[in-house]
């Protein structure tokens, strides 16, 4: 068996979610239909997270494994030629056989954008704001998450995970014109439902409902009826997962021509 990891990209805006559900349609359905078309057999694929539904991801990354080793630009192409409009493949790549796309990932990044101009073209992809919070205020309160490694405030109830621990690396409000701000936050892993519930709790910070000081209570609470409402998840998009060079199989391939 040789294992390959698979770089791609999808607009969340029809699916619910990364993972397969049982009444809706998934990406990883999606992919795995696509594989097990082209290399005959069913076929498991394995990806780096769990997006949620309507949520979007400029990279993803996920593996499966092949009996017979693969011809990566003519796979990637055979792939894009069966998949959705919606998802696209940027590269194969092969990795060690015990090499896994979530285990191994060693940061994952995404980025939230929120605009408070009426856009039509923007709305499937940004957070309508009415107001302009104070972002100066937001990035002071988002310093503090450097601070600790709990999260359970900002994580989905009655999930399946063993820890709540995280360790956030980047965590920033930039603006990128007159009317349109990006969250960029980079961790070791996210719990369900993290980003946005941080969003959600740093906008009250923005529109003065919550102070600095509250923000870091929120956080030492433990209590995710403390922090704030989610924000919609059309905003979110994943756009990074960063993996150990040592696991990967000869030199970097066409992935490189891409910016994220």
């Amino acid at each position: 068996m040789q294992r390959y990891f698979i770089y791609l990209a999808y607009d969340g805006t029809a699916y619910h979610g990364w993972q397969i559900q049982p009444n809706g349609a998934s990406v990883q359905e999606c992919l795995m239909k696509a594989l097990s078309t082209l290399l005959r057999r069913e076929v498991e694929v394995v990806g780096a997270g769990r997006t949620d539904a309507g949520v979007h991801a400029s990279l993803m990354v996920a593996h499966f494994d092949s009996e017979t080793p693969l011809d990566v630009t003519f796979m990637a192409d055979k792939l894009n030629r069966l998949l959705p409009p919606d998802i696209s493949v940027y590269s194969l790549r092969a990795v060690k056989p015990e090499a896994h796309a979530r285990f191994d990932a060693t940061a994952r990044m995404y980025k939230y954008y929120v605009t408070t101009a009426k856009v039509p073209f923007n709305r499937r992809y940004r957070c309508r704001l009415f107001q302009t919070p104070d972002f100066e205020r937001m990035n002071e309160a988002a310093k503090t998450l450097f601070d600790y490694t709990d999260f359970t405030s900002f994580s989905k109830l009655h999930t399946d995970v063993k820890t709540n621990n995280c360790r956030i690396m980047h965590a920033a409000w930039t603006q990128l014109d007159e009317v349109t701000w990006v969250f960029t936050v980079q961790a070791d892993r996210f719990l369900r439902n993290m980003v946005r519930a941080i969003v959600g709790t740093l906008l009250e910070v923005g529109r003065g409902k919550l102070t600095v000081e509250g923000f870091r209570r929120v956080i030492e609470q433990k209590d995710r009826c403390r922090a704030g409402t989610s924000v919609p998840g059309n905003a979110l998009f994943l756009v990074d997962v960063a993996y150990p060079e040592n696991i990967f199989l000869g030199k970097e391939d066409a992935l490189s021509a891409f910016v994220f």
